[in-house]
This record gives C-alpha cells, sequence and structure tokens, in this order.
C-alpha cells in the first residue's frame, strides 16, 4: 500500500521585492502525525495576503523572515481530521497560521480562531482582512459621522471592507484604485459614494472634485505617489492609517519622496501604522460585529478563488499586479 504524502509549497530564493512562482517549489513530504497534544488539520483554503512580500523579503520586517526551505507562511483555513487534544475533535473547523500545504499538525498555538458554518461559508474565514479594516479604521482612524474617508486599493479586500464599515458609522467614502472596471466595482458593490481610477489622469484635480471638503481620513494601502496626493488634501486634525506599501516594489534601497511632515504639521494631523497581529487579543470582538452586520446585509465581500496547490506560486505577484478581484484565495478541495 502507498504511503500517504502531503504537498506544500516552500520558499526557494530569497525574492528582492515582489515574490514571484520561481521563488517558490511545490514539494512533497511524508504526511504529518499528530503527536501528544496535537492535532492534524486538512487545509481547504490557503491565504494570499499582501503582507507575505514582507513575510519573505530579507529587508527589516516586523517578523524574521521565512526561511529558505521552509513552507510558505499563510493564513489557512481547514478541518480538523484527527486529534489528541482535548479541545479539538475531528470535524472541527479552523483558520490559522498553517502555511501553503495540504496537511499540518497544530497543538492550537497557531490557531486565530474557530469557524462556525452558520456565520459564513468556510473560506470567509480567511476575511482577516475584514477585521484589519475593522480595528484599522475604527481604533487608529476613529471617523466621524459626516466626516470624509479617502481608501487607496479601494477595491481590495481590505479597502472595500473600509468603506462599508465607514458608511455604517455614517461618513463618506472616496476610493482610489486602479481600473474603470475596479471603480465600477466600489461604486456598484461597496457602496462608495465616489471612486477614481489613478491611472487615468490628473490625480490632484480627481481629489479635489471627489474630495470638496477635503480628507479627514486616510486609509492608505500603497504610500507612493498616491498617498502624496491625498496628503495635499489634508483637513485640520485629519488621522491616516498605514495599512500597507504596495506601490513600492521594493525597499532596498529605501525609497525618497516628496515629504509628509509639513502636511502633518501645518494639519495637525495624526499618522499612524497599523499591524493586525497587535489585536490578536480582540479579534473574537471584530468577527461577532463583523457577521452581525454581514447578517444584517451591511456588509459584503467578494472572493476570487483559484484552484490548487500550483497556483500558490505565482499568486502573490498576481495580487501585486492587481489581477485579483477580490480576496485572493487558494482553494484546495
Amino acid at each position: 500500500m502507498a504511503t500517504a504524502r502531503n504537498r506544500e509549497v516552500i520558499l526557494a530564493a530569497r525574492p528582492v521585492g515582489i515574490p514571484e512562482a520561481r521563488h517558490f517549489e511545490l514539494r512533497e513530504a511524508p504526511m504529518p502525525e499528530a503527536g501528544g497534544g496535537e492535532f492534524l488539520v486538512r487545509n481547504r483554503f490557503l491565504s494570499v495576503d499582501p503582507a507575505m512580500r514582507g513575510w519573505v523579503n530579507a529587508a527589516a520586517n516586523y517578523s524574521q523572515p521565512v526561511a529558505i526551505g521552509a513552507v510558505m507562511r499563510s493564513f489557512a483555513a481547514g478541518e480538523v481530521v484527527r486529534s489528541n487534544h482535548p479541545d479539538y475533535a475531528p470535524g472541527d473547523l479552523v483558520c490559522g497560521m498553517f502555511g501553503w500545504t495540504e496537511y499540518c499538525v497544530s497543538d492550537g498555538a497557531n490557531v486565530v480562531f474557530r469557524h462556525d458554518l452558520a456565520e459564513a461559508p468556510l473560506s470567509a474565514s480567511l476575511g482577516v482582512n475584514g477585521i484589519t479594516a475593522y480595528f484599522a479604521l475604527l481604533d487608529i482612524g476613529a471617523p466621524k459621522p459626516g466626516e470624509t474617508v479617502t481608501v487607496s486599493t479601494a477595491a481590495g479586500s481590505v479597502g472595500s471592507a473600509v468603506s462599508q464599515i465607514a458608511k455604517i458609522k455614517g461618513c463618506r467614502t472616496v476610493g482610489l484604485t486602479g481600473s474603470g472596471e475596479k471603480v465600477r466595482q466600489c461604486l456598484a458593490e461597496f457602496g462608495y459614494d465616489a471612486a477614481i481610477d489613478y491611472r487615468a489622469g490628473d490625480l490632484d484635480r480627481a481629489l479635489a472634485e471627489a474630495c470638496p471638503d477635503g480628507v479627514d481620513v486616510y486609509f492608505d494601502n500603497t504610500a507612493g505617489a498616491i498617498s502624496d496626493a491625498v496628503y495635499r488634501r489634508l483637513n485640520i486634525a485629519a488621522r491616516c492609517v498605514v495599512c500597507g506599501t504596495a506601490s513600492e516594489a521594493s525597499w532596498e534601497p529605501w525609497p525618497e519622496g516628496p515629504r509628509v511632515e509639513r502636511h502633518l504639521l501645518v494639519k495637525r494631523a495624526r499618522i499612524e501604522g497599523f499591524l493586525l497581529f497587535d489585536y490578536a487579543a480582540r479579534y473574537q470582538e471584530a468577527r461577532a460585529q463583523l457577521a452581525e452586520w454581514l447578517s444584517q446585509g451591511k456588509l459584503t465581500y467578494r472572493e476570487h478563488v483559484l484552484d490548487g496547490l500550483h497556483e500558490a506560486p505565482g499568486a502573490i505577484s498576481r495580487l501585486y499586479a492587481g489581477e485579483n478581484h477580490g480576496k485572493l484565495l487558494i482553494r484546495l478541495d
């Protein structure tokens, strides 16, 4: 009888900038076995997130880079199939930092939360982007009714959630995105009051028309020239949430550009970075509220699903090229 095998995606070479398919390898490995106090998870969905670029680059980051030859770090959602752990039973659905692999063993330390199919399909458990939007906007952006919230990568999985949460809080929302189709998506699906294709022409003029009363909260997923244009529209006491730097292909050498300090000084504005892992103790708070809004029809989401583990190596570069329309996932079933 053939021995069961596991398939996994490993980091084969250290990228500089955006990781591409050539930086990864698909590898067969022995099926992992759950020891004492452990359980075996069969992954059903793998997540593809902008943060994964930082996880594999050698440049300074908030976490140690994935080692060459190691399974690619990622969120994943799956089902417990065998268990020697008192708190997890076969059939339990879990989301955690399980990596790009078909099967993995856990002792529960890397489980982010359990998933209830009564709330949403299993794939939606990887909507940690919604949790990102929830905490980054509400805790750092602190939007007030009537304020203007401007969002870059507005049609992405984080940006689209930011807009909808801001609308729930009574704000006006303006999205910045990279195509006419995504502008349509922002307006028709995610409820933005205005949306701009930043590639279409004069961004300063477009922002002046879309934000006639300025910008009170800027949710920044890009950095670079897009953000430079938004900073010029900031109101007094504006709050800027830095959640991503997608427009910068590399941080070696460190990019330099227009200075924002004068905007922050004169407008008494605030800029603050956000990392999801700082809010781990409060994840369930966000999940409960997002599930309630979803059941009330106040929140919607879109997924872009790629089928098969072989799609994983090139997925991050597809994400940064803007080829996805919704939360990017790898389906293993």
